[in-house]
């Protein structure tokens, strides 16, 4: 793998994280302009990649192809509906409270830390867009698969929440519906398989295990960091006990079938 690859998408992504971090300083105030930014880093990169590496020329368009759909559609959601005429998410305002007189500067360590974000996770795509081999193997096929299920299942989890919060009368209450029966973090599930698809799509190449700190990074993180911890702690806060029943009934990760 050409380790220039995540250097560049480092270095190329840091300012557009500081202009995003400007905007958000003096006019939006919503720190979900820092995920967008991720996304549309990771877009960037991967076509970056696609025209500079030396792979085959095929799974170098797949791949970045593959790379700026996921990106796409995340960026999108996010900011039609994390953005876009809503208030800022209950995590970052959470943040700014317990962070206080220093809450600005930990917010930019915060945006211009997703330009490492997207170095890190662009090390997979280093690596797939690097084989040099011409033919399609059934462990590239198989993680194709497993990327369509990924994308495709949390862009179903986020419609599902969406349209849940739009309807009126369910202000204040627990999306219990669709893959939010069997899972209370089913957009995260799908989106940790989102990012096995590439490790299975590395098989039998040099540097396979390097695509590994994809889903490892972004797992953890889920499940330790940004992602549950504090979403579950918001939500039971709001929602008191019916969210702890939720708690004692679904899964928070692993979609199943719900406890009685």
């Amino acid at each position: 793998m050409n380790w220039e690859l995540p250097v560049w998408a480092l270095l190329l992504t840091t300012p557009v994280m500081v202009g995003l971090w400007l905007g958000y300083r003096w006019a939006h105030r919503n720190a979900a302009l820092a995920d967008v930014g991720f996304c549309v880093g990771f877009g960037l990169a991967a076509v970056g990649f696609a025209l500079t590496t030396t792979g085959d020329v095929n799974h170098r368009l797949v791949v970045a192809a593959m790379a700026t759909v996921y990106a796409v559609r995340l960026a999108s959601y996010l900011a039609t509906n994390r953005i876009r005429g809503v208030v800022e998410d209950q995590r970052y305002r959470s943040l700014r409270e317990r962070w206080g007189e220093r809450a600005e500067f930990y917010f930019f360590v915060y945006f211009v830390g997703q330009a490492a974000a997207v170095a890190v996770f662009s090390i997979p795509l280093a690596v797939l867009m690097s084989n040099p081999d011409p033919t399609w193997h059934t462990w590239e096929v198989l993680g194709l698969v497993i990327w369509v299920i990924g994308v495709a299942g949390e862009a179903v989890a986020d419609a599902q929440l969406n349209r849940f919060r739009r309807a009126p009368g369910n202000r204040g209450k627990t999306c219990r519906e669709g893959l939010w029966r069997y899972s209370r973090h089913p957009n995260y599930f799908f989106e940790g398989v989102h990012w096995c698809a590439y490790v299975v799509m590395s098989v039998g190449l040099p540097d396979w295990w390097l695509t590994l700190v994809g889903p490892v990074v972004m797992i953890g993180a889920l499940l330790k960091v940004t992602g549950i911890p504090l979403a579950e702690a918001q939500a039971a806060m709001s929602r008191g006990e019916a969210y702890r029943e939720y708690q004692r009934t679904t899964n928070a990760f692993i979609p199943w079938f719900p406890k009685d």
